[in-house]
């Protein structure tokens, strides 16, 4: 069992978004090996399930995960901030040891 939410801010851009793409029904997050840290976070739109996807549901949003990127990001939060430096989703994971300045990539 997986321990991976997905905060109000984040549900609410999602489908936010979602909305303005017809095609497209989820957010995708994947880990991808690279970046000056290790691994880093890959979002995509889309609109089609695989098989082995963890869906997380939260107030109209959907959130694909695959299962190889599951274990890296286990009890994590996903959210979406809005400040003075921008607008982003994050992942605030309790795995990560170190991540590089810009906050793109990530060690485990």
């Amino acid at each position: 069992m997986t321990d991976i939410s997905v905060s109000d801010a984040a549900a609410k851009r999602i489908v936010k978004i979602l909305q303005k793409q017809a095609d497209k029904s989820a957010l995708r997050i994947s880990v991808e090996g690279g970046g000056c840290s290790g691994f880093s976070y890959k979002f995509d739109l889309v609109d089609d399930t695989n098989d082995d996807d963890l869906i997380i549901e939260k107030d109209g949003a959907k959130v694909l995960i695959d299962s190889i990127s599951v274990p890296y990001i286990d009890g994590s939060i996903i959210d979406f901030i809005d400040d003075l430096m921008g607008q982003s989703f994050q992942i605030n994971n309790p795995n990560v040891t170190s991540s590089c300045g810009c906050g793109v990539s990530f060690a485990i």
